[in-house]
């Protein structure tokens, strides 16, 4: 298949002396290089930034956890584009998810923000827009983030009840389970899911992808849900990084993010998510 002129420049610029074949988002040098490549429509240049950003800060925590960004900006004809790594996707198996589990713990989660919570651009959660900002502490910045959300669900035009019912969590949970923590920011996934985590067919590894990330408490990357990771990634998890203080409150914080997600495919897909959101903030809301 014959590519673009403007997608052939860039990846001239990568390597000027290749020959490149393949279709997007697949692409092969004469190398041995195989590259993920991407291009769209200027909606989609905001969308493009924030992952590019997101696979650097991940890239410089843990080398390797996560496909390395190569190039990402416009193209002549002003759409944006994205290319990084390519790897070939295998099934997490439960050696694996031991591995991630310590990689997250003792890498990730390690890279610490001198701004604060937060994040310098937007990032997407799915497609969902992320505003980010910084925040001096956690629960200000999970508010800021659950309220942005809730104004997107809010202009649908058919979400109030299950709204206002999240205006009560904001009030009461948000600073009962966040107030109390003593923590530092630290680099996140942002979307950390069974579906956005493999093995690297290549060399056995894992890694993970499709980012939305953010610097913030790092139990919001690890809160289980749609399916999660073996129990293998958990224990590998907290054999490394224990459960912050105070800890008869961690089952409680877990509930808290999850509904952030359902929250968010709520908005994304409708359907089934809203009920689980109410089933989550039922939880919360009956807690003492």
């Amino acid at each position: 298949m014959t590519l673009s002129k403007c997608i052939l420049k860039q990846l001239q610029a990568i390597d000027g002396t290749a020959q490149y074949s393949g279709a997007l988002p697949k692409i092969k040098s004469s190398t041995g290089k195989v590259y993920f490549v991407k291009t769209g429509s200027s909606k989609d240049r905001e969308q493009f930034a924030g992952e590019a950003a997101s696979l650097k800060a991940i890239d410089a925590a843990a080398p390797g956890i996560a496909p390395r960004l190569i190039s990402c900006g416009d193209l002549d004809d002003g759409n944006p584009y994205f290319i990084s790594e390519y790897m070939d996707v295998a099934p997490l198996s439960s050696k694996a998810a031991e591995i991630l589990g310590k990689r997250l713990a003792t890498e990730l989660h390690m890279g610490k923000s001198l701004k604060g919570f937060g994040f310098d651009i937007p990032t997407y959660c799915g497609i969902t827009r992320l505003q980010n900002g910084w925040y001096d502490t956690w629960e200000n910045c999970f508010a800021a983030m659950l309220q942005d959300l809730l104004w997107q669900l809010r202009s649908k035009g058919k979400y109030e009840g299950l709204c206002r019912k999240a205006d009560r969590v904001l009030q009461s949970a948000v600073p009962k389970l966040l107030g109390p923590l003593v923590i530092q920011p630290v680099l996140l996934h942002g979307d950390l899911w069974s579906g956005n985590a493999s093995v690297n067919s290549a060399n056995g590894q894992p890694f993970i992808y499709d980012p939305a990330s953010y610097y913030g408490h790092n139990e919001a990357d690890i809160a289980r849900m749609f399916g999660g990771f073996p129990e293998s990634f958990f224990t590998s998890y907290h054999e490394h990084h224990a459960k912050s203080e105070p800890v008869e409150q961690y089952a409680q914080r877990g509930e808290l993010y999850q509904l952030f997600h359902y929250l968010n495919h709520t908005l994304i897909f409708g359907g089934h998510y809203a009920a689980s959101a109410e089933q989550k903030m039922d939880v919360l809301l009956a807690e003492p």
